[in-house]
């Protein structure tokens, strides 16, 4: 039983994970139609452009996240948070089973 227990909670994870990733990036002020004013995301964005001279830097985990709260996860994006949600719900049941 405790290896299909362990099973169960890494596959419910994995969903919940992306069914939770465009909910927290909302919250956070990823929106799509932009970064939330008074956000956490418009501080993180402010501080970001002072250290880089006036602008975000492309590609940077900021940028991507924007773009994940503006157009959606893309299909990599989503494998990447279903496998990390699965990952971390594997280790969580195999330390509680």
């Amino acid at each position: 039983m405790g290896l299909l227990t362990a099973a169960a909670i890494a596959t419910v994870s994995a969903g919940g994970a992306v069914v939770a990733a465009p909910v927290i990036l909302g919250v956070v002020g990823f929106g799509s139609a932009g970064i939330a004013a008074s956000s956490y995301a418009a501080a993180w964005m402010s501080s970001a452009a002072i250290a880089n001279g006036g602008g975000v830097a492309a590609g940077s985990l900021f940028a991507v996240l924007q773009s994940a709260g503006m157009a959606g996860l893309s299909t990599a994006a989503t494998a990447a948070v279903a496998g990390t949600g699965g990952t971390v719900g594997g280790l969580v049941a195999a330390v509680l089973i």
